[in-house]
């Protein structure tokens, strides 16, 4: 019995991985919006309702998808992270960022259903949070490992905080910036943006047309967002 049940896992494995493989190539085809679990089950020579056993609908599905998607980019930079010196911290910074780039470029469809715009009607679990923090957690890290060494640069500020920002800059520093000040979370926050908003821009076409050297214009954009989260450079 508990071979037999063993096998059934280990069916029921594979064959959740393959709908999900099938549902990827959906995303490039028809988008995120569209996915069909028909369709997959005809991919297959399944009946549908053989399919809904696994995914009960497209949104159980799309979780699945956002999930697999965050633990991969999640996976890319974390190695990235492990790869480069404790204690370079902008080369740290670089190495995560390239490695996000080298994800997004070949995952495109994927990262246009993690960070583009949300799935009409879909609202993701909180079940998605842990896989969702993991690049997060990592570029927290890079900023709160620089904060305890002192190498951090606190920016000068043009004006005060505003107390209205106090609770969600706390939020932020419990979640992946520990002890570091608030000026330093608003610089984080900051070069985080612009570290995506590079990638958006770069994966959503927005560069067709003017900028051709978009890996070294990515690159020169890492230095300059290093220097305005305060890591030294």
């Amino acid at each position: 019995m508990a071979s037999a049940r063993a096998l059934r896992e280990r069916v029921r494995k594979e064959l959740t991985e393959e709908i999900v493989e099938i549902a990827k190539a959906q995303l490039a085809d028809r988008g995120a919006e569209n996915l069909s679990l028909r369709a997959i089950a005809r991919d297959l020579g399944m009946v549908s309702s053989a399919v809904y056993r696994y995914f009960p609908s497209r949104d159980d599905l799309l979780t699945a998808l956002v999930t697999d998607g965050y633990n991969s980019v999640g996976t890319a930079v974390e190695q990235a992270d492990a790869a480069a010196a404790a204690d370079d911290f902008a080369g740290r910074w670089r190495s995560v960022g390239q490695a996000l780039r080298s994800w997004a470029i070949e995952h495109p469809h994927e990262y246009a259903l993690l960070y583009g715009s949300p799935v009409r009607g879909y609202h993701a679990p909180e079940t998605t949070l842990q896989a969702a923090m993991r690049d997060k957690v990592v570029l927290g890290r890079i900023i709160s490992d620089a904060h305890r060494a002192g190498a951090l640069r606190t920016p000068p500020t043009a004006q005060a905080t505003p107390e209205s920002l106090g609770g969600d800059l706390e939020r932020v520093r419990s979640a992946v910036l520990p002890a570091v000040p608030d000026e330093s979370v608003i610089a984080a926050l900051a070069a985080w943006s612009g570290l995506f908003g590079m990638l958006n821009l770069e994966l959503f076409g927005h560069f067709n047309n003017i900028i051709d050297d978009r890996a070294a214009l990515f690159d020169q954009a890492l230095t300059r967002l290093a220097e305005l989260a305060g890591l030294p450079t």
